[in-house]
């Protein structure tokens, strides 16, 4: 049953963790395709715009006097140095860079994106010949928000040409083949990504932990069942043993009954059943039975009992009761009788029982010189079916209800408990039982 059981929470934990990776890669996948869909839409409409965005910088007349195309040819010919032509660049993108950035952020206002761009010259080449006029790529346009990462670049290649004169004469034909790439970038398309996905995010999120909840659940509903299915057949490997005492005391009695008449002997037996009566009405408390109030005599009956029972153990008593007092005679023969039979049950050979009158309360005090509790047991010993261990093992058989029952009781008359115990030395129990209750 338990290894049955670890077999299906240990398949249940690996069909949670399947599901959590299927929800996450598909989370993962949506994200991407969705952030691709984002910078197509983007790149579409930048293409148009790059187109134009050299009529953009003529139209605000913010253009070098000449032309690239001039600028070119007059390089070429050496007619202006190489940091002369690269300054041409970098004075263009400077003079551009406020109206291209506002161009592209009022063309993209609306969804709320911020974009870098940049776009770059990466190859000049004079024709026929293809003498290159650059060494390494220069930017020609690019936007105040600056490029982190590239998200799409596309590139392109054209061919310029014109027709140039020379002292009146034509007629010789410049041209120019340039390679160029274009770079965006959409600076928060994470934040973009997420406030459109975050509904189904949200819907992924709700639906795993609700899987999670639900494993939890049952796995500690699985653990509660199995611990009452052990002390079930706890209860049913060891019934027999909570009712041995006052079995075996009427065996005993019934032989003493056969050999020689006794008139002890008949009460003694009168007790016993009583007492088994009274066990079962603890095990089903919704059985009510008739109270009897506890006289004088009934404590020197009940050491008695047992010293008749366990013949080997030594019991010494010393009651100092003298009136009736408003305890249920069944209930404190319990409390006696259980914490006697612990002691026995764990080694005990002298115990030692003392009951006072205190006026205002009932002092009962049991003491013996046995095995003695653990400190680290003692806050566990008044708990139903709990019993003490050694190495994870019972050493003693019983169903853990005597100190329950014990514990019990002095609730129900609002009193209190004390244990004080030494391993290897012994054990002594106070109980304060008040009248007033």
């Amino acid at each position: 049953m338990i290894s049955k059981s670890k077999y299906l929470i240990s398949l249940f934990a690996f069909l949670f963790l399947l599901l959590l990776g299927i929800q996450v890669y598909f989370m993962y996948k949506t994200y991407l395709v969705k952030e691709r869909d984002i910078y197509r839409t983007i790149h579409q409409g930048l293409t148009n715009y790059t187109d134009k965005l050299e009529e953009v910088s003529k139209a605000k007349d913010v253009s070098i006097e000449d032309d690239l195309q001039r600028i070119f040819i007059k390089y070429r010919d050496k007619k202006i140095s190489k940091e002369e032509f690269l300054r041409y660049f970098e004075q263009n993108k400077k003079n551009t860079e406020p109206q291209i950035s506002k161009y592209i952020d009022n063309h993209f206002k609306k969804e709320g994106y911020k974009i870098a761009a940049k776009i770059q010259y990466t190859s000049i080449l004079s024709l026929p010949d293809k003498t290159p006029l650059i060494e390494k790529p220069v930017v020609l346009y690019e936007t105040k928000n600056k490029l982190k990462k590239t998200g799409i670049a596309s590139s392109g290649k054209w061919e310029t040409s014109s027709t140039s004169t020379t002292d009146g004469e034509l007629n010789k034909r410049d041209s120019f083949l340039v390679e160029s790439i274009t770079e965006f970038e959409i600076l928060n398309i994470k934040t973009i990504v997420f406030k459109e996905l975050i509904l189904l995010f949200l819907c992924c999120f709700l639906l795993l932990a609700s899987v999670l909840a639900l494993f939890i659940f049952t796995v500690k509903n699985l653990i509660k069942q199995q611990k009452q299915v052990e002390v079930l057949h706890t209860v049913v490997d060891n019934i027999s043993h909570e009712f041995k005492t006052p079995i075996a005391t009427l065996k005993i009695a019934s032989k003493a009954l056969k050999k020689d008449w006794n008139p002890e002997t008949l009460p003694l037996i009168d007790r016993q059943i009583s007492r088994l009566e009274n066990l079962m009405r603890q095990l089903h408390k919704d059985e009510e039975g008739e109270i009897f109030l506890i006289k004088p005599e009934d404590w020197n009956f009940f050491v008695q009992d047992l010293a008749f029972t366990y013949p080997e153990i030594t019991f010494n008593s010393e009651i100092n009761v003298a009136k009736k007092l408003p305890f249920d005679k069944s209930l404190l023969e319990t409390i006696i009788k259980n914490l006697c039979e612990n002691s026995v049950k764990y080694g005990a050979s002298l115990v030692k029982v003392n009951i006072m009158d205190l006026h205002e309360s009932l002092m009962i005090e049991i003491s013996d010189n046995g095995e003695g509790i653990e400190k680290k047991e003692l806050k566990n010993i008044f708990e139903k079916f709990y019993r003490i261990q050694s190495n994870n093992i019972h050493n003693t058989k019983g169903l853990g209800l005597g100190l329950y029952f014990v514990k019990k009781i002095i609730d129900q008359y609002k009193g209190k408990i004390e244990v004080i115990s030494q391993p290897k030395e012994g054990t002594l129990f106070k109980i304060n039982l008040p009248y007033e209750n």
